[in-house]
């Protein structure tokens, strides 16, 4: 008999009874009694386990285990892995497993969870896909799902290829993890079609359900509607973004890396803006348990973003506090040092910036490309004496160091700093390493005729032939890279550009090139350069059109035509000007008896006057005045000091005049 008169088999019989029924905290207070009976019994104290177990007493139940371990032995492994995993002691549980005399399914399954939150995503797959081909029961959807997760996180956090195992895609849950997984594909819009078709087969699933309300529906797709934000984010559309995450905030969520993962998006969006409200959403992230919810990588990125909305508040300790701690976590990461970085520059001290940019790159060279950019940057921002250490930075790295890019920002500051050799040392490497990895490819002749093009323009022209001659080879028929040629030899070698010159087309090939009805009714050039080299083929051209176009009545085929006819008749080289007379001149000019010449001779008049530019195409003018600029640019020599102004009459009458 136990105590209270109740016999022990009695006390069994309502231990069964509530354990059918699930009833297991009933089933807790008999065992108990039981136990005061026999502080032994093996089937009692196993009872007692599943019971804690079973009502979320993870603590108490692995007391149980430990203090009675060797008369329980390995009955209670499952219990004592499960209550280890809840727990969150993840390692303790993997050890617990993995001395199990036997792997059941059970345990499998357990495993199976506790590798995914370990994130060693291929051991986990390689557990679920033997469940799936081995068993068959009511939890191989349940198994599926799993493994579709598994996928989804091999996509986003190690941008491992998409594997296809044939998953269906029959449920919101598989379908939402196909998503997820092509999110980490890259492909969005294909990834937003299958979360949408997520949200339908969500809203269906519940609805069959009458106990199941809106509100109930609302919630359980909030997970959903906060990827299909992620996704409008990650193509720009930043503002319906926002929206929907707001309103999954508005739901309150239980899942607390859900409120998380969406609270950081949202500072993400608000950037240095609307700090308010990112200060507010911050504490989300704050939430107890979410460090067991997330991935590293979130758990990583929700903490660079704490970091840098302290620098945008002007929270300058907390962020160094906040980056000091983030780089002794991840030592070989970039990314604290740059916060750190970042603030110093906002705290203008460049020099210990760069220092701390050093000593990292120094430290870590297989991680510092993306250092020694930054650096870069900031020897920039000090100005033109710090240009070549930053051109020696950029020079050193190597993963970028044939980059079209790279090759382009050096060439342009060497030319900055009139360094031609330097510039031209760069194309030379460049076009040796495509010329050696990749000959003939489109990048290799790009990188050629650029290099080719930049000789020429600092008169290089002789360094520029073996470019020219190569690009020729290339395309025989590229009749612009050929007349270049030409002019380059012909400083160098005046037998060689006749030879070459014998490959130019004949003028009559060219012309027939020309569109003349489309010329015809064309507006018309507004001004035309007079250079030597354009005139004879204006001459030409011109005859061309004269002879096929449209002859106008009583036209007279035997006259020459002007050639000038086209120009402006300010622009012809016949024009001389208007006439003046001189009763037209001397007329109203000066005050009464004031000499004619003294209009011409008054230099306050002239000096007032803004110099103007030339009329463009026209032969007048020294080469001073065709640098000078335009009016519009510059201010007349006389100051306001000078000359008074003539007070003006305040006008009378309606409102909103002058």
């Amino acid at each position: 008999m136990a105590s209270g008169g109740v016999s022990v088999a009695s006390l069994w019989t309502e231990v069964n009874r509530c354990g059918q029924n699930g009833d297991f905290t009933r089933a807790l207070k008999a065992v108990t009694k039981i136990l005061h009976e026999n502080r032994d019994d093996v089937t009692a104290l196993h009872c007692k386990t599943v019971c804690l177990v079973q009502t979320g007493s993870f603590k108490e139940a692995l007391n149980v285990m430990n203090t009675h371990s060797k008369v329980l032995g390995s009955d209670v492994v499952f219990e004592k892995a499960y209550s280890e995993y809840r727990l969150n002691r993840v390692e303790s549980a993997l050890k617990t497993i993995e001395a199990a005399p036997e792997q059941t399914d059970k345990l499998k399954e357990l495993y199976g969870q506790v590798l995914y939150r370990l994130e060693r995503y291929d051991d986990c797959k390689s557990v679920y896909t033997d469940l799936i081909r081995n068993s068959q029961d009511e939890y191989e959807e349940e198994r599926k799902t799993n493994l579709a997760a598994v996928v989804a996180s091999m996509s986003q956090w190690e941008e491992a290829p998409l594997e296809d195992l044939g998953l269906p895609e029959s449920t919101y849950e598989l379908c939402y993890n196909a998503a997820c997984a092509l999110i980490g594909q890259g492909q969005l819009t294909e990834s937003f079609n299958k979360l949408r078709q997520a949200e339908e087969l969500c809203r269906v699933s519940l609805a069959e359900d009458s106990d199941v309300t809106e509100e109930d529906i609302e919630s359980e797709l909030a997970v959903i509607h906060s990827q299909m934000a992620y996704v409008m984010q990650l193509e720009g559309r930043t503002d319906e973004a926002l929206q929907l995450y707001n309103q999954v905030i508005k739901l309150k969520p239980s899942d607390v890396g859900l409120l998380a993962v969406t609270a950081n998006n949202i500072i993400t969006i608000n950037n240095d803006q609307n700090v308010f409200d990112s200060k507010k959403k911050v504490k989300l992230t704050n939430a107890e348990g979410v460090e067991y919810k997330l991935a590293r990588k979130q758990l990583q990125a929700i903490d660079f973003n704490k970091a840098l909305l302290a620098m945008y508040t002007n929270q300058a300790d907390q962020c160094r506090k906040l980056a000091s701690s983030l780089q002794s976590q991840n030592p070989g990461h970039p990314r604290p040092v740059l916060i750190q970085v970042a603030q110093l520059c906002r705290e203008k001290q460049h020099s210990r910036a760069i220092e701390l940019l050093q000593q990292f790159s120094d430290q870590h060279p297989e991680s510092a490309s993306g250092i020694k950019l930054t650096m870069a940057q900031l020897y920039l921002i000090q100005g033109n004496v710090f240009n070549r250490r930053s051109c020696d930075v950029l020079r050193s790295i190597e993963e970028f160091k044939h980059k079209s890019g790279m090759i382009s920002a050096l060439v342009t500051m060497y030319a900055h700093e009139e360094d031609i050799d330097s510039a031209i040392e760069i194309f030379k490497q460049a076009i040796d390493h495509y010329q050696s990895e990749q000959p003939g490819s489109a990048a290799h002749l790009a990188l050629v005729r650029e290099a080719a093009n930049f000789k020429l323009k600092y008169g290089r022209k002789k360094e520029a032939i073996s470019d020219l001659e190569q690009l020729w080879k290339q395309n025989p028929k590229d009749i612009h890279t050929l007349a270049q040629l030409i002019s380059a030899y012909s400083l160098v070698d005046t037998d060689k550009a006749k030879s070459l010159s014998k490959h130019l087309p004949s003028a009559d090939t060219m012309a027939l090139n020309v569109d003349v009805d489309e010329l015809e009714n064309s507006i018309g050039a507004t001004y035309v350069r007079k250079k030597a080299a354009k005139m004879l083929y204006i001459d030409f051209f011109f005859k061309f059109f004269f002879i096929l176009g449209k002859r106008p009545k009583n036209c007279d085929l035997n006259a020459t035509p002007d050639l000038e006819r086209w120009l402006p008749m300010k622009e012809r080289t016949y024009y001389r000007g208007k006439k003046k007379g001189k009763k037209k001149d001397q007329i109203g000019k000066g005050t009464q008896g004031a000499t004619a010449g003294g209009a011409a001779e008054d230099a306050s008049k002239t000096a007032s006057s803004p110099p103007t530019s030339p009329r463009p195409g026209s032969a007048s003018g020294s080469s001073t005045a065709a640098t000078a600029v335009p009016p519009r640019q510059q201010k007349p020599a006389a100051s306001g000091a000078t000359r008074k102004k003539v007070p003006q009459k305040k006008k009378k009458g309606g409102k909103g005049g002058w």
